[in-house]
């Protein structure tokens, strides 16, 4: 081989090395959970009544114009479906904290997907970041997991799509998660 054609050779070896890596990559986003997980669920929330999901329960200490310093807690349905009698597949527990001054402008939450059904039951997912309105697509970070979500990373997308009577509502969810292969052990 002459000395001229070793660059040639080395980039199309580094070009053949690259394609391969890339279609690994790609086969294991489809089936091996080796990339993004895509998964499409539903939350159902309850605001008052003996079967309350959704509470708030310290008021801001600077009165009802404002939300800084006021905590609530969920402990809402997760379901397969929007229709309430879809397969229950787990809760979503959490946490939220008023940070800002004006009335409803900024939380932020500390979520758990606890999964007790289903492809994911026995595993968790933990979700955090700002809540800035109720209003539009709220994202939030995927931080973690146990179970099938061990070193789990990601985002979750979550939007009410209805309000079936005042003291409830449905919102979805679509989370987008990068699985680690630990989370097959």
């Amino acid at each position: 081989m002459a000395p001229s054609s070793l660059p040639h050779l080395l980039f199309l070896l580094a070009l053949t090395s690259s394609v391969a890596v890339l279609a690994a990559a790609a086969a294991g986003s489809e089936g091996d959970h080796h990339g993004l997980t895509h998964i499409h669920l539903y939350v159902h929330e309850t605001y008052t009544g003996a079967n309350a999901t959704a509470t708030a329960v310290l008021q801001s200490p600077l009165g009802a114009n404002s939300s800084f310093g006021s905590m609530g807690v969920v402990d809402d349905e997760i379901r397969v479906g929007p229709d309430r009698s879809s397969q229950l597949v787990g809760r979503y527990q959490g946490v939220f904290f008023g940070t800002s001054l004006e009335l409803g402008k900024g939380y932020l939450t500390s979520i758990t997907l606890v999964f007790t059904a289903g492809e994911y039951g026995g595993s968790t997912l933990s979700v955090q970041g700002p809540l800035l309105g109720f209003t539009g697509t709220i994202e939030r970070a995927v931080v973690g997991g146990t179970g099938k979500f061990r070193l789990a990373r990601g985002y979750m997308l979550f939007k009410m799509i209805s309000k079936p009577t005042p003291e409830t509502d449905v919102n979805e969810i679509n989370l987008f998660v990068l699985m680690h292969p630990a989370g097959k052990y």
